[in-house]
């Protein structure tokens, strides 16, 4: 790993500077979900509980209580059971928690106490109890209605883990890094398939294996092949085998995939043409020119001070006056007229997530993580796409985390 325990250590410092005293912050990492009858989902843990622990693993609470100034840390896990472990898998040693969180081992405790330390904090009404509010579990919120249900207030732990999750430390950027490094060799293997009659099923195939045998089984998100007019469907994750699944020449073949490492996403989007370009008229190549312009124009935008509406109102601008070169929209274009063929957002923020928190209308500063996807969707040419690229904000501009690859060389495939 990248992030060491230090790491974590660090967070929860941070974390518990920034609550108010005699308060108890809860956070859960989860619960195995049933996906049918004794099948479950694979676990995924709660992003902020991983942030301050560096913990992945189901069932696991961590209680910081703040009180005269005096902050005690602990993690409650299942004990090692010989009988349980035999049906449902090997469970870690305590010993081993507390290296990987930089706890002491006095300060992780077996689960089965937890349930009376939460009894204790809610029957204390000087005690201000912070949850997570920007959970998808159902135990922070059933936790919350039954603190509340006599008029007691619950914090919201999530406006401090927030803060904190949008400005990366060098580590972060290092994660997400190499989660982009792995994505790039994965394309670059997959690319190698592409040819007129590959389907969407096969290039998927090889890119989920590529950052799987890289160390990524967890993916960022639901990896993205669509063959020519596919790529109009977004977020078109069923790979198809035949009819429109199928790639041809003269086409276009979307990707967009990420992988983990240490946690953090990957956000990456390539597009390849499935044969060379026949004559100056092809479509993709004028396409092409577009999205890299947008490219140039967007990482030299992004800078402390900068915001996301400053970002997309400048995309407008340069799309706007393309589009209506080619006769698409009037030369007195609105910005409405733009979007009929600029779809989405240019850029979101990245980290634990792959739309990682943050508010929208806040400024750029140093040490946010972005990925930028300039795109552009033209029906009537039977062609669109975007190319995604993962970025720092740095003190005075931008600095690129993936490779930032879009020259027609790389692009042309089989």
């Amino acid at each position: 790993m990248a992030i060491d325990s230090s790491f974590f250590k660090q967070n929860r410092e941070r974390f518990a500077a920034a609550l108010p005293d005699r308060t108890a912050a809860l956070l859960f990492s989860g619960e195995e979900k049933h996906m049918s009858r004794d099948s479950d989902y694979r676990f995924f843990c709660d992003r902020n509980f991983y942030y301050l622990t560096g913990l992945e693993r189901p069932g696991f609470v961590l209680v910081i209580e703040k009180n005269g100034g005096e902050v005690s840390v602990k993690i409650y896990a299942p004990a090692r059971d010989s009988m349980e472990e035999r049906w449902h898998g090997k469970r870690m040693a305590f010993d081993d928690i507390a290296a990987l969180t930089g706890l002491a081992s006095d300060d992780i405790c077996d689960l089965e106490k937890y349930e009376e330390k939460e009894f204790e904090l809610i029957k204390d009404t000087d005690i201000r109890i912070y949850l997570d509010n920007s959970s998808v579990m159902a135990k922070p919120f059933e936790l919350k209605k039954t603190i509340e249900k006599d008029g007691r207030k619950v914090c919201d732990l999530s406006e401090i883990t927030t803060a904190m999750r949008l400005v990366k430390r060098p580590c972060e950027a290092d994660a997400i890094r190499e989660a982009a490094r792995i994505t790039e060799e994965a394309i670059e293997e997959m690319k190698k398939l592409i040819r007129p009659g590959v389907s969407e099923y096969e290039l998927y195939l090889k890119l989920e294996y590529e950052m799987a045998k890289r160390s990524s089984m967890a993916f960022a998100f639901e990896t993205i092949v669509s063959c020519g007019t596919n790529a109009f469907y977004l977020h078109h994750s069923d790979p198809e085998k035949e009819g429109d699944g199928i790639a041809k020449e003269g086409s276009i073949i979307q990707i967009d995939c990420g992988a983990r490492m240490d946690g953090y996403c990957a956000d990456i989007s390539r597009v390849f043409f499935v044969g060379a370009p026949k004559d100056e008229d092809d479509k993709r190549m004028k396409l092409l020119g577009l999205i890299q312009d947008l490219r140039k124009a967007a990482f030299e935008y992004i800078a402390p001070g900068k915001t996301f509406a400053g970002l997309n109102s400048q995309m407008y601008d340069i799309a706007g006056k393309w589009l209506a070169g080619q006769g698409l929209i009037p030369d007195n274009f609105t910005v409405e007229e733009v979007r009929r063929y600029y779809w989405h957002n240019t850029s979101h923020y990245l980290g634990l997530d792959v739309h990682d928190v943050g508010p929208r209308d806040k400024e750029f500063e140093a040490g946010n993580c972005l990925a930028v996807e300039p795109g552009v969707y033209i029906p009537e040419w039977d062609t669109g796409f975007r190319i995604e690229d993962d970025c720092l904000v740095t003190e005075d501009g931008c600095q690129l985390l993936s490779s930032g690859k879009d020259s027609p060389e790389g692009i042309i495939a089989g």
